[in-house]
């Protein structure tokens, strides 16, 4: 699969520039960092929420949870919950599920990105399928996300 082009356009206008990084096919943001060599904390994992108001894409590491409550009070919105499959398909369609990029301003997504995110000097973000991630600096990144609202959202996640 290529890269969608929704997400192409957005990196193309923004000026980014990204590696391409290929591995093998994986079905979880663990798995995908474990077979990319990359550390968890510099993969961005999108979780798509919603409410009445309509969508959120909240980014956080991948070795990160979304904490609901924190993001709510972050955006004034305290009905958020999970989106489920069929409403994330619908939105993405152009992406495989489960390897949405992070970068929901290019399908007219609200987007909250969780500081820890920018802590290292490299972010990996899926690039639409199973099978590559994109690498940028973190300073490509906070360009890219610079629409984005940021904050403190996130905790450990539970193995």
């Amino acid at each position: 699969m290529t890269i969608p082009s929704r997400l192409a356009l957005y990196l193309d206008q923004h000026g980014a520039r990204y590696e391409v990084c290929a591995h093998e096919r994986t079905r979880s943001s663990a798995e995908t960092a474990r077979a990319a060599h990359v550390m968890p904390h510099q993969l961005a994992k999108p979780v798509l929420l919603e409410d009445d108001a309509g969508y959120v894409m909240a980014v956080v590491p991948a070795d990160r949870m979304v904490m609901l409550g924190r993001i709510g009070q972050l955006l004034g919105r305290h009905e958020l919950r999970l989106s489920d499959e069929q409403r994330i398909t619908a939105l993405f369609g152009d992406c495989e599920f489960g390897a949405l990029p992070p970068v929901g301003m290019a399908w007219g997504v609200e987007t909250v990105v969780d500081d820890d995110l920018e802590a290292g000097e490299t972010v990996y973000m899926e690039g639409g399928d199973h099978e590559c991630l994109l690498q940028v600096s973190r300073e490509q990144f906070h360009a890219l996300m610079s629409p984005a609202r940021h904050g403190h959202f996130s905790r450990p996640a539970l193995h």
